[in-house]
């Protein structure tokens, strides 16, 4: 599954004239390209899909979001290493056995 998972940015900078991030995911940190948003600032919560900053988001909306993400374990689905699963989820398992 791909989400649209909300962040908070931690620092920009320039790399040959693309503007990227580095974002922290309720504990994974991932680099994001912020050209969709030009003027997003250290400190900020953008929506991210696919490495890429798509619209920017309240603290409050951002947490709750990433609570009931992780709470649902889709945080672990998403950023988690695919070495350790047996395989994508929905091919007859439970998200339950998917996560053992």
């Amino acid at each position: 599954m791909c989400l649209a998972v909300p962040g908070r940015v931690l620092d920009i900078e320039d790399r040959d004239g693309t503007r990227m991030a580095t974002v922290d995911f309720g504990g994974v940190v991932k680099e994001v390209c912020l050209e969709y948003l030009p003027d997003l600032r250290v400190g900020e919560y953008a929506v991210v899909h696919v490495g890429f900053a798509l619209q920017r988001l309240d603290e409050e909306s951002a947490r709750r979001t990433l609570e009931l993400f992780e709470n649902l374990g889709l945080l672990q689905e998403e950023f988690g290493d695919p070495d350790e699963s047996d395989g994508p989820e929905g091919f007859g398992r439970s998200r339950e056995e998917a996560r053992r």
